[in-house]
């Protein structure tokens, strides 16, 4: 079975916030894959399905953001589960608005939710998938920013990449992280102009 989290804070205050990225990324697998109705375990909402031959589990920790890592931690410890079947979409202020990435393990970087993860599983070396949401700019500005709503504008950006992530889910559960970050790529790029006709030469 793979884990598949997504971090944010619940109700509906914080549902369009930036921090909030991790949730709306399950939300678009849960969607495009037919997963089960949305329950309450293990200190969170959770959604069991099948992304390709993978087994899956949706989870949003209801903990809030801070306290993450013990509804992720409590079904971990329940499927007897590796790191390397924890995989956590969060928001990430070191990447542009709109790029994604997916490494394994790393620090925390200031990310409450991560280091929560981190001391509740005992190990970094989870898998996690960084939407980027960009940095405001100003430390002190951090919180204020991630605890506010995207812009209008971000929509034009943000639910392509949602979208894009959910399509290609299914290479995230096989393990090929490269090859879901290719997919998710692709999906993304704009559509080749329509060549235009040569000019005719002059006679």
């Amino acid at each position: 079975m793979l884990l598949l989290v997504g971090l944010g804070n619940p109700g509906a205050r914080y549902a369009r916030n930036r921090h909030n990225v991790g949730f709306m990324a399950v939300d678009a697998v849960a969607r495009a894959h037919g997963f089960a109705p949305w329950r309450n375990r293990f200190a969170g909402q959770v959604s069991e399905g099948q992304l390709g031959a993978s087994r899956v589990l949706l989870q949003k920790p209801q903990t809030y953001m801070n306290c993450s890592g013990e509804a992720v931690a409590a079904a971990a410890r329940f499927f007897k589960l590796p790191m390397s079947e924890i995989v956590v979409c969060h928001d990430e202020l070191d990447l542009a608005p709109g790029k994604l990435r997916i490494k394994t393990g790393g620090g925390v970087a200031g990310h409450n939710g991560l280091r929560s993860l981190a001391q509740h599983l005992g190990s970094q070396d989870f898998r996690r998938v960084r939407f980027g949401i960009g940095h405001p700019g100003y430390k002190h500005l951090v919180s204020p920013y991630v605890l506010s709503d995207f812009f209008a504008d971000d929509r034009l950006w943000l639910d392509p990449l949602l979208d894009a992530f959910a399509a290609a889910a299914p290479l995230l559960a096989e393990g090929d992280d490269a090859g879901c970050m290719n997919k998710i790529a692709l999906l993304l790029q704009p559509p080749k102009a329509e060549r235009k006709p040569p000019a005719a030469a002059d006679s």
